[in-house]
């Protein structure tokens, strides 16, 4: 199993982070049930205590990601392959997430995640021990440093180059995240300036346990996924 710890600074409160989380569950939703033989079926969705970060919010669905691959290839694979599981675990400001494919018993993907108001710098905030916490690979992510390229890249939201209406942030230059913490630190978010920061530290365990293939795919997903 390979275990990455991600930390990803924005210019956001905890709370305003927490509404375009709803706004971008909702959105990624839409995307998928786009196409023949493609959508989101929720099994469950309902309260939980005691479970995950305490009491929160648990939803159980299935990808149907057919309209997603090329007919040549969706021909030889059998339907189970074509099919994604998410289980998730909301408590907000903690949140646990877990992938799978009914066709490849041996994998999973597991993200947990904690969101504080800070600049990224608390160790272990996970509180792992023995070796999950030695092998752990930390992979601090700036936003504007360390952008998407080819394809992947929107001008519309490079943050270089966006300015928000509502708030007035924007754009961020390269020494944005020091500038930020500066005037956040130890202050009541947003602050009069209209300045916020947080991070979200993301916890997240790839696990391919075929032999030969291990290593090396668990690697290729951190990369690519």
């Amino acid at each position: 199993m390979l275990i990455k710890e991600y930390r990803i600074p924005l210019p956001l409160s905890v709370e305003e982070y927490r509404i375009a989380q709803l706004y971008m569950i909702a959105k990624k939703s839409r995307e998928e049930s786009k196409g023949a033989g493609s959508g989101v079926e929720i099994i469950e969705n309902e309260p939980y205590s005691n479970g995950p970060g305490g009491n929160g919010q648990y939803t159980h669905k299935i990808y149907h990601v057919g309209s997603h691959l090329p007919g040549w290839f969706k021909s030889l694979l059998p339907k189970s392959a074509l099919i994604a599981k998410e289980e998730a675990w909301n408590a907000y400001p903690y949140t646990k997430t877990r992938y799978t494919c009914p066709f490849v018993e041996k994998f999973s993907v597991e993200i947990e995640t904690y969101y504080f108001p800070d600049d990224g710098h608390q160790e272990n905030v996970f509180k792992l021990t023995g070796s999950d916490y030695r092998n752990r690979i930390v992979d601090v992510i700036d936003i504007v440093k360390d952008q998407p390229y080819g394809g992947d890249y929107v001008k519309e939201e490079d943050p270089k180059l966006y300015v928000s209406e509502k708030t007035g942030r924007g754009p961020l230059e390269d020494t944005w995240l020091e500038d930020y913490w500066a005037d956040v630190e130890g202050k009541q978010q947003p602050t009069p300036s209209g300045k916020s920061l947080m991070c979200a530290y993301k916890l997240c365990r790839v696990e391919f346990r075929y032999w030969g293939m291990q290593t090396k795919l668990e690697k290729f997903i951190h990369d690519v996924g």
